[in-house]
């Protein structure tokens, strides 16, 4: 049996500003992927600067940092059944030019920068990514954890 997970999605300024979010938010529900989570906001430079801080000595750093703040973004916490890598399967390949038609960025990226979408790739990964964006008390538990 699958191992339930939860994964951190965002969902790009490029993606927001063609009105895709209730799209891909669909996509993911379709998959059996529940939104725990879900806020819109706006990164400051340090904020996108601290989240993708493991990249500061990528070539590419800088630029992703502009993009990223450049509009708003959709971030959310995904729920389901090996939801790492459904996620990243619903995604398709970073480079949105190798991404086939039916995967988000297939339909919504336009290159590897442009590409619609952030999700976690491993476990560890997603607890961080996820707590940079919220606290405990955003995310929705079970409901049999709820009061009566």
């Amino acid at each position: 049996m699958a191992e339930t997970q939860r994964t951190l999605s965002i969902v790009k300024p490029d993606a927001v500003a063609k009105a895709a979010t209730g799209e891909i938010l669909r996509r993911f529900e379709q998959a059996g992927l529940q939104v725990v989570a879900l806020k819109k906001l706006r990164l400051t430079e340090a904020q996108a600067r601290g989240f993708y801080a493991v990249h500061k000595e990528r070539p590419f750093y800088g630029n992703l940092v502009k993009f990223m703040t450049s509009g708003p973004v959709v971030a959310s916490v995904l729920e389901g059944p090996d939801a790492i890598a459904r996620n990243r399967e619903l995604m398709g390949p970073t480079d949105s030019t190798q991404a086939a038609p039916g995967t988000i960025r297939g339909d919504f990226g336009t290159d590897i920068e442009r590409n619609a979408v952030h999700g976690s790739d491993a476990p560890e990964t997603a607890r961080l990514e996820i707590a940079y964006f919220f606290n405990a008390m955003e995310i929705l538990g079970p409901v049999e954890a709820l009061p009566a």
